[in-house]
This record gives structure tokens, sequence and C-alpha cells, in this order.
């Protein structure tokens, strides 16, 4: 514990030094506008809440994909990546720490699109069931940090693997029905659709803003956290064999 809350720090110290870290939480604003206004033209009031959605989950996620590359090319640029993975505390823990402190701040995005919705188009966004909100909130957080494993076990073995995490983006929004609803895909897709925790974190948004009572709340919080868990486990398998291929090889500080 003492190791991931000083993972935490220090990833807080470090956007407190390099505001660049904060990108996609100052670019939340401006999709919001884009979607609320497509909506609008559209007259597709039903969908105001994926566009208000939409924006908060496309910022964590981008977030956390951002981080998880950025842990492992920063310190590996400096030549500091070494000395973090001979340490005794665990690559993970750090890693974890590091991406979970990022983006716990991308949770301002719920603010931010409130605002936009609220001032920019006068549209009344009232929070139905605030603990909904707030444990779909923190159940996302911790899967998409749990994810973000995976890509931080790919930053390692291959420096390039930076192409490969900005065509995870929109992709992965289709699929998931962030931007728009499940039921405009392709049969064949729908299936996948729920194997991505953001689909049950995307309902559980929505459902969060509206009058009628949120249905099984406890189930669909569950399978966020097991698909998180999940990328979690699979994330840390994979880097703790990547790390011993590198070690073995001598190339951990290579890019």
């Amino acid at each position: 514990m003492r190791a991931l809350i000083g993972a935490i720090r220090l990833q807080l110290q470090i956007v407190v030094a390099d505001r660049g870290y904060l990108n996609e939480i100052l670019t939340n604003p401006f999709f919001a506008v884009i979607f609320l206004g497509v909506v609008r033209a559209a007259g597709r009031r039903d969908l105001t809440t994926f566009a208000i959605v939409a924006p908060v989950l496309m910022t964590l996620w981008a977030l956390s994909l951002e981080i998880s590359g950025n842990v492992v090319s920063a310190d590996r640029g400096v030549g500091i990546l070494e000395l973090v993975v001979a340490t005794p505390t665990r690559f993970q823990t750090v890693v974890f720490g590091r991406v979970l402190a990022v983006t716990l701040l991308g949770t301002v995005g719920v603010v931010e699109t409130w605002l936009v919705a609220r001032i920019g188009f006068g549209v009344e966004v009232s929070v139905h069931h605030p603990g909904v909100l707030a444990g779909a909130l923190a159940a996302t957080a911790l899967a998409m940090t749990g994810t973000a494993l995976v890509m931080a076990g790919a930053f390692v073995l291959a420096g390039g693997a930076r192409t490969f995490q900005n065509t995870m983006n929109y992709p992965i929004y289709l699929l998931a029905g962030v931007l728009v609803p499940i039921s405009y895909l392709p049969g064949w897709l729908r299936p996948m659709s729920r194997l991505i925790f953001l689909s049950w974190s995307a309902d559980l948004l929505r459902d969060s803003l509206q009058p009628e009572p949120a249905q099984d709340v406890l189930r669909r919080l569950s399978a966020v956290l097991l698909l998180g868990a999940g990328g979690f486990l699979i994330g840390s398998i994979i880097l703790r064999l990547v790390l011993h291929r590198v070690r073995h090889l001598g190339t951990i500080g290579q890019e």
C-alpha cells in the first residue's frame, strides 16, 4: 500500500510540474460542444445523455492510455526505467498507482461537461441517482487503470507501440456504445460490446441522469470491476513476461 500511495503522489507531483499531462482534460469541453451540437442539430434530444456521457468516458480512456505509455517512455527517456524496475516494488504497482492518479483527475470531466451543457446549450442536467454516478465513476477509473497495464507492457517491449495505442480510441468508443447506442451496431458486433467494460460504464452513467430507477446496479458495477480486474490480471502477466524478456536481452533502457 505504501508503494501504491508513493506512486500516486509521485504522479501528482509530475502533473503539477508538467501540465501537458492534462491536455486530454482540457479537450473534454470541446468534445462536449461537438456532441451536444450534433445532437441538437439532428433533433435527437433523446441522445442528449449520450452527448453528455461520451466526453467524460473518452477523456478517462485517453488519459489512461496516454499515461500508461508515458510512464514507460518518460522514465526510459531520462534513464531511470532500469532503476524503477530494479527496486523491490513490483513495476505493476508503480504503473497502476501513477495511472490511477491521472485517471482520477480526469473525473473532473463530469463538471466540465455539465458546465458546457448548462451554460452553452441551456440543457438541465440533473443527477437523479448520485450514488450510481459516484459508483460508476469509481469503478470505471479502477477498470481503466487495470486495463492500462496491457499498454504499459507493450511500451516496455516496443517503443513503437504508440502507433497501436493511437488506434485504440475511436474503435473502442464505437464498439462500447459510448458515442452511439449499441443497438445501431451490426447484430454480430453487439455481443462483443459487453466484453468491453466501457459499455457497462456508459449505461450506468446515463442511467444516473435519468429519473427512472436504475436497474441491476450492483450486477452492472460488478461487471465493470470484473472486466477491469481481468485487464489488470492479463496486463500483469504480460508485464511480468515482458520484463523478464527485456532483462534477459538487456534492452529495457532502449527505445
